[in-house]
């Protein structure tokens, strides 16, 4: 049985981690996977397993990939078509009413989001706010499944959109190998790491207002005028300059490191002493699970959505209201204080376990559970 993934990403997104991480487990339960690109966009796998094709759909736009869609799903009447984000959805949709698969062997249809869409769009122009609610609205109960990363994402997709609550199903992205939770990595050669005298504070992701990097350095300078600690920021982005400048204006510019982007963190997550993840909004928040799955202690903003449901509302990590840094500070001067074990930890990010995760999707698409 075919499964076809229709994706157009950026190449270093949520999306694209998830993908690199679901198709190939895909194909490991004897699945042929199929993934369908929209060309000079992501996911970009970094080795080709057994089991999966890579195909060009010949366009650089989204809806110009219709006609060769419409073309694939004709001949390989895949047994289903998972798409994510929105104009993908909507491409995936048309090129299978256009395909016109039925009955003996039908195409499934699994729609897919990862954010909190009624905060994502507010930034957005009125006409794409109108078209991406209406199509969720309208068209999304024409799939055969709808699947979201958080509870948090599936109440406000229902509520923005009109869409009804029951079409909409949680399903765990696949975030974690399973060896991360025993690897023992090796530490990063920086001489902040390991520094018994001046504990690390590590975060991650794109340096961008969404992250609220601003606020986690605002709550860094409010802690290090207590006590000997460091900040690391791993990403790049379009705020690097000003939150260099906000550095040196709160005096902390000496203890406060932007090493750029690192493809693989979780050597320096693993060594750090702690992880806040300060986002305004999310639809799950990747590497808060990382930084639990190899024990590090993590504090979070209560933002829609996600880390509500990753710390199980405060079991394993304080969480603190967005950009209010007097109580990030608090929260990461209490955690470093009195971190919680590695092993209570892990069990944070359990359910967002490639496999476990797979299991999951293999659930929601209606197919079989076969073993790896």
């Amino acid at each position: 049985m075919n499964i076809a993934c229709f994706f157009s990403t950026s190449g270093h997104s949520g999306v694209d981690r998830a993908a690199q991480h679901l198709i190939p487990a895909l194909a490991r339960r004897g699945y042929q996977v199929d993934l369908l690109k929209v060309r000079r966009h992501g996911p970009h796998l970094p080795e080709i397993p057994p089991g999966v094709r890579v195909i060009d759909l010949g366009s650089r736009h989204t809806y110009g990939c219709l006609p060769a869609l419409v073309g694939y799903l004709r001949r390989e009447r895949p047994a289903v078509l998972l798409s994510d984000k929105d104009r993908v959805n909507r491409t995936a949709l048309f090129a299978r009413t256009l395909a016109r698969i039925g009955t003996p062997l039908p195409t499934r249809l699994v729609f897919s989001s990862g954010t909190t869409i009624s905060i994502d769009l507010a930034t957005r122009g009125p006409l794409e706010r109108w078209v991406q609610r209406n199509s969720m609205g309208r068209l999304y109960p024409f799939a055969d499944q709808v699947i979201v990363t958080s509870a948090g994402v599936a109440d406000d997709m229902a509520a923005y959109t009109g869409l009804a609550r029951a079409l909409i199903r949680v399903v765990p992205s696949p975030v974690v190998p399973e060896s991360l939770f025993t690897a023992d990595l090796p530490r990063p050669d920086h001489p902040w790491l390991g520094d018994p005298a001046a504990p690390l504070i590590l975060s991650a992701g794109e340096l961008c207002h969404r992250k609220g990097f601003d606020t986690l350095l605002r709550a860094f300078a409010r802690v290090r005028s207590q006590r000997p600690c460091r900040l690391m920021i791993l990403g790049r982005g379009g705020e690097r300059a000003a939150l260099l400048a906000l550095a040196t204006e709160l005096g902390v510019a000496q203890d406060f490191a932007l090493p750029g982007y690192v493809p693989q963190p979780y050597a320096f997550m693993a060594h750090a002493d702690l992880f806040a993840f300060t986002s305004r909004w999310e639809g799950l928040g990747f590497v808060l699970i990382e930084a639990l799955a190899v024990g590090t202690p993590a504090v979070a903003t209560d933002c829609p959505s996600g880390p509500r449901e990753v710390l199980q509302n405060g079991r394993y990590g304080p969480l603190v209201p967005v950009d209010d840094a007097a109580a990030l500070a608090q929260a990461m001067l209490d955690t470093l204080d009195a971190p919680l074990p590695a092993a209570r930890l892990h069990a944070a990010a359990r359910p967002y376990a490639i496999e476990a995760a797979t299991d999951a999707y293999l659930d929601a698409m209606r197919l079989h559970r076969c073993p790896a």
